[in-house]
This record gives structure tokens, sequence and C-alpha cells, in this order.
């Protein structure tokens, strides 16, 4: 099997030959400078309190890995900076509107319900099913992407903001048409707490979507407790108008941080999903590729198999010592399976929450099955990719992580 070439329609093509010839005169447009990012979001807001000024060193990791090693079109350019602006915006408003309203930060959050594990392993078939249960407050793209003023639950599903993540994930399908089948993103669907985390530039979704080896590098080296309280801040701000019995979140990018999750939530729940790494491995570079391949005009296949192959192989093994270092807390994790999530993932999650003791209503479990009737298994396009197309072999990608597989009993497929 052979990849196809990053899409590209005619514009596209159009604007990144105008502005890659600009930029072999020296002007690389538009500008991903520092203080000019910082002068544009506080014009933008009206405020200048970014809340502390911690998150500079990693903006300007990033800044110094974008522009050295991405080697981004002038759409990635433009991609990076609207996405980093938006994010230095949303840090101005939300710290003006706890300013302004004191009580947000009395907001309590008990018991979160994490769901954790690697990309492709069934968390996003697991997350839409608990967003099914009334009892969960799930975070919605569209409000993680504009969350100041905070939702109501009177206009939660007429808001404004709708329309414009609406256009914002619209534009994201059309450039990149392979994206349904791989990860489907909408304006009200559940979106994952990476882009929380990106607002202090603490989060693996650079890595994702750029091509940034040394930021990540730089990443893998923080602990990630001031993220993670700044995820605690962002989910306070979100329910201090709109709030339910609890908040169900996730994320594979919470698996190397989970000493940290658990010390600003010491009461989490956390559902570990698993699966043979020999088929995850090439189905996540094929999700990079996606993205780098619309940021940038040379992404090397073989290149992102093995920075993905790198950074998860750290991931996992923190993974493997953190559930070592918390064997004394059994019920907080309840380990899922990929082939018991295929084969019944409604009774899986009733499983999981008889585990921590929760309530799983006839209610939920009714939506839950209507859901999954609704949207069978590749009704969005299927995912096509092979292992070679990034220079992979499953036996190998399987050696490398086999201390992981045997810590959890993960079946190998055949």
């Amino acid at each position: 099997m052979s990849l196809a070439p990053p899409h590209r329609p005619f514009a596209i093509k159009a604007l990144n030959l105008v502005g890659g010839g600009l930029g072999r005169l020296g002007l690389a447009l538009p500008s991903l400078d520092e203080q000019s990012l910082l002068d544009a979001a506080i014009r933008r807001a009206g405020s200048s309190d970014f809340g502390g000024d911690d998150f500079l060193e990693g903006m300007r990791v990033l800044l110094d890995s974008v522009e050295r090693e991405a080697d981004l079109s002038t759409l990635g350019r433009v991609s990076c900076r609207e996405t980093l602006l938006r994010y230095l915006e949303n840090r101005l408003r939300l710290t003006e509107y706890r300013t302004q309203h004191p009580d947000v930060a009395e907001q309590a959050i008990e018991r979160p319900l994490f769901i954790v594990g690697l990309p492709r392993t069934g968390t996003t078939l697991l997350f839409n099913l608990l967003a099914q249960d009334p009892d969960n407050r799930v975070p919605l793209s569209w409000e993680v992407e504009w969350p100041v003023p905070p939702p109501e639950p009177e206009t939660y599903e007429t808001d404004p903001r709708i329309k414009d993540a609406e256009k914002l994930f619209g534009n994201l399908d059309r450039l990149i048409p392979t994206l349904p089948a791989i990860h489907e993103f909408g304006a009200q669907l559940p979106q994952e707490c990476v882009p929380i985390n990106a607002h202090e530039f603490l989060s693996m979704q650079f890595h994702i979507t750029f091509h940034v080896p040394s930021y990540q590098a730089w990443l893998n080296e923080q602990n990630m407790v001031r993220s993670y309280e700044f995820h605690r801040k962002f989910l306070q701000h979100l329910q201090s108008k709109y709030r339910k019995k609890r908040w169900a979140l996730k994320s594979p990018a919470h698996l190397p941080a989970i000493d940290e999750l658990l010390e600003v939530y010491p009461d989490a729940l956390i559902i570990h999903t698993h699966r043979d790494p020999g088929y995850v491995m090439p189905s996540l570079a094929s999700l990079h590729y996606a993205f780098r391949g619309m940021n940038s005009d040379s992404v090397n296949p073989a290149r992102i198999g093995r920075n993905v192959m790198d950074a998860w192989s750290i991931h996992l093994q923190r993974a493997v010592e953190a559930r070592r270092r918390h064997r004394d807390k059994p019920e907080q994790f309840f380990d899922a399976h990929f082939e018991d999530t295929l084969a019944d993932p409604v009774d899986l999650l009733r499983r999981a929450y008889e585990h921590f003791g929760l309530e799983l209503s006839d209610v939920a479990r009714g939506r839950m099955s209507a859901f999954l009737a609704a949207n069978p298994r590749g009704s969005r396009g299927v995912h096509r990719y092979a292992p070679e197309d990034f220079g992979l072999e499953i036996d190998d990608i399987r050696r490398r992580f086999a201390e992981y597989a045997d810590e959890f009993g993960v079946a190998l497929s055949t």
C-alpha cells in the first residue's frame, strides 16, 4: 500500500507557492514572533493579564522548534498562528472572567472520570458513549475553543459559538478529506483534553500537528502538574453555570502523566484502554501524516513512523511505571481491552461503573445503545493505512512494547 500525497486544493497550492516565494526572500508570513503573538492576543481580548507567565517557556520552545524544524507551508503558518492566538486570547479572557467572578475558584470537581490509553484503542467510542449518560458532563469542542463566557444550560444547544466551531471544523475536514475516517471532529462532539492542556503550552497536540522534535523532547522532561492545574481551572470555569454529577474526560495524552493527573485530581476514576501496539502505531502514524500534511509540503512518512515509536515508547513506559506505583488504588483503575470494547462497549461501561461504585441508569444505557445503532463502525469511511507506509514492521513494534503488553495482558492479534 502506498500513501496518497496530502490533499491540496488549487487555492491552497497557490497560497503556499506565493508564500514560499516570499519566504525565500526573507519574508516569512504570517509572523510567528513571540511578541507579535502576545500583542495581537492582547488587542483581541482587550486585556493584558495572562494569569502568570509560566506558559512563556513552553511557548518559546515551541516557536523555536516550529521555525527551525517544522518546515511550515504558508497555510501551516496561518494555522499555527491562529491556533496559538486563540489559546492566548482564551487565557486572557479566562483570567479576566475569574477575576470578576472569584466564586469560580470555589467550584468543586469530584471523582472525574478519565479515559486514558493509547490512541486507536477505543477511547473515542467509549468517550462518545459516556457523553450519552445524562449524569456526565463532557467538554464539547465549541466550548473548549471559545470558553468565555461559560456556557449556560438554556443556550447550550444554540450558543452562537457553535457556528464558529462548525466553520472551524468544516474547514479542517475540507483540508484533510481523510480525517473523518481517522478521527471525527465536530462543534458539538465531545472534545478530549489535549487542546485544554495546550493553553498552557504543555501538550502533545503540537507534536501531532507539526514536526517539532525539539519541543517534544523538552515536553518529555516537564512535570505536568501545572498543566493539570490549568486544566482544573478550565473545568471549573465551564461548569460554573452548567454542572452535572461528574466530568467525563478523555485523552491519550494523560498516559505519561498519570502521577500528575492524580496529584491534581486525587479522587479521579481512570478507565485505561489497551490494544495490540502492532496495530496502534501505524494507525497513529497515519493521523500524524494527515495533520502534518496539512501544515507542511515536506512530510516524511518514515520520519513520522520513527517519531511515533520514539514518543510512545516513553509515554507507555511512564504509564507502566505509574500504574505500578498506584497498585494500592485498584478501586480507581479499570482496564478496558479493545476486544471487549468492540464486542459490547455498553456492557464494558456497565462493568466499569460497577467497579467505581457508580450507577449506570436505564436511561443512560438506552441512550448508549441508540448511539451505537445510529453510528455503526466504519460509517464515516474506512481508515486505510499499512505499517510499511511509515517504515514500520508489526513484529518490531511488538518487541519494543513487549513490557507494556506483558504488564496488562494485551492480546496480540495474529
